[in-house]
Order: structure tokens, then sequence, then C-alpha cells
């Protein structure tokens, strides 16, 4: 099923930096409107990793959460021994060490660096050719790490796996709460666990799987509060739609398909 999005994300292929996170690399993050419309698919994405340099650090988890027509289907993660060290600040961070990480391999519960980045290339691909909305909290930062991880080891990058920035639709969670209400003395900070704060959803504590899970949250919660407003424009009797109320998929649109 096809549901309209208003214009999201759009990605180009330039150098860009972002304001939470430092993304040295090919793409930029373009106009964002609102979207009052829930996608049919909605993938988030997320990653635990060993800095904050996407050039040279690399994921130690990739984390997929699946929602199809706005219920959660799938959240799973799965974790790679990187081959450039673990920095301190980021293991305070998500807690796992590269001993921890060394030792899940040869238990056969983590992957080798260059496999891991094949395997999470894969599944975006996959998801990508089914027409999935890809979601996040300053996503290009996870996107461009796994892309030069890739070059690093000698693959192609994402764009061979059909799941570069530059052709994907990719939603911000951070500019789209942006989009809606601009940055001021009311809420002045915008990461992942103060939109998780703002529309009451469960945190996901710096684990790759839960953390992609809770950016799509924040993103139908985010709709609902879209929603709201434009039906609201159009008929000031229409009901508020609570923001964790994500039944707001039940709504009609215009076009007949549900919001």
């Amino acid at each position: 099923m096809f549901i309209r999005l208003d214009i999201v994300v759009r990605t180009r292929f330039e150098n860009c930096m972002e304001t939470r996170r430092v993304v040295t690399g090919p793409w930029q993050a373009g106009e964002v409107n609102r979207i009052d419309y829930v996608p049919s698919l909605l993938v988030g994405f997320d990653t635990e990793t060993t800095g904050l340099d996407t050039k040279n650090d690399e994921a130690i988890s990739y984390g997929f959460s699946v929602y199809r027509n706005g219920v959660n289907v799938e959240t799973s993660q799965f974790f790679a021994v990187p081959s450039r060290p673990m920095s301190p600040g980021a293991q305070r961070v998500h807690g796992v060490s590269l001993d921890q990480l060394k030792r899940m391999r040869l238990n056969g519960e983590a992957l080798s660096a260059p496999k891991a980045a094949v395997a999470a290339a894969t599944r975006l691909g996959d998801f990508a050719s089914e027409g999935a909305t890809f979601v996040g909290s300053n996503p290009l930062y996870d996107f461009t790490m796994l892309e030069f991880t890739l070059r690093r080891h000698g693959y192609d990058g994402l764009e061979a796996f059909g799941a570069s920035p530059s052709l994907i639709t990719l939603v911000d969670v951070v500019l789209h709460d942006l989009a809606i209400e601009p940055r001021g003395p009311r809420r002045p900070y915008r990461g992942l666990a103060q939109l998780c704060a703002n529309y009451g959803v469960t945190p996901g504590g710096h684990d790759a799987a839960e953390d992609a899970r809770a950016a799509v949250e924040v993103l139908l919660a985010q709709i609902a509060v879209n929603a709201n407003t434009r039906l609201t424009a159009v008929d000031p009797g229409v009901g508020v739609i609570e923001a964790d109320q994500t039944e707001v998929r039940d709504i009609s649109s215009p076009t007949g398909h549900p919001i």
C-alpha cells in the first residue's frame, strides 16, 4: 500500500556538518516539511559505535525497527567486532567493551566488521526496494559511518546496495521536530532522549535496536500532531489527537489512505 508523504528530508551528495554528531561525508540534509501521513513501511535505523568520527570509527551494533502500516513487526540488532579501537567515551555511553564483542564473536553472537557492514547495507537495500521510509535521530551520521566502513574494507558504498541517502526517503526526527516547533527557550534541546520525553515515548537508552524503535515512535507521535493540526484547520470541531495515540493511522486522509 502506498501512502503519500508530503515533502520529507531530501538529501544530496555533498559534504555536511550535523549539529549533534559531526558528519564528515558525502550527504547533506535538505528541506524538511511537516509530515502528516504514516508511510506504509517505516524502518528505524540506528548504530552504536566506537566513537564519533564517521570516517574512522565503526559501528559495534546495527539496530532495525520495522513498522508496517503503523504497527511494529520487528525490532532487532546484530553486533560487530570493530577493526578500530573503542573510545572510552563511547564505551561509557553504550556499555559494551571490545573484549565483550570479541567473546561474543567466539560464541557466534557477533560478526566481523566487514560482514556486519555488508549485512546492514543489504538489509537497508532490501527495505529500500520495498519503498521504505527510513527514520532516525541524526541518521546521516549512521549512514555515513556505514559508507566509510564499507569502503575501508574493500566494498562498494551504499549506492551499490540501493541504500544511499541520495536515493532513499530518510526522515531525521530532530529536523522534523524543528519544522513542527522551531528552537526556543521552552525546548532548547532536541536529542532523541528529549524528543522521547516530550512525546511520551519510552527511550532507547543507547541500545541500537531500541533507539531505532524510539525514533519511529517519535515520528508517529509527530505525525499525530501534524495530522491534528491539518484536521483542525479544516474543521475546528475535530477533537485533539494526543501525541501518543498512534491510532491516528485509522483516520482517513483526503486521498483515502489512512493517516
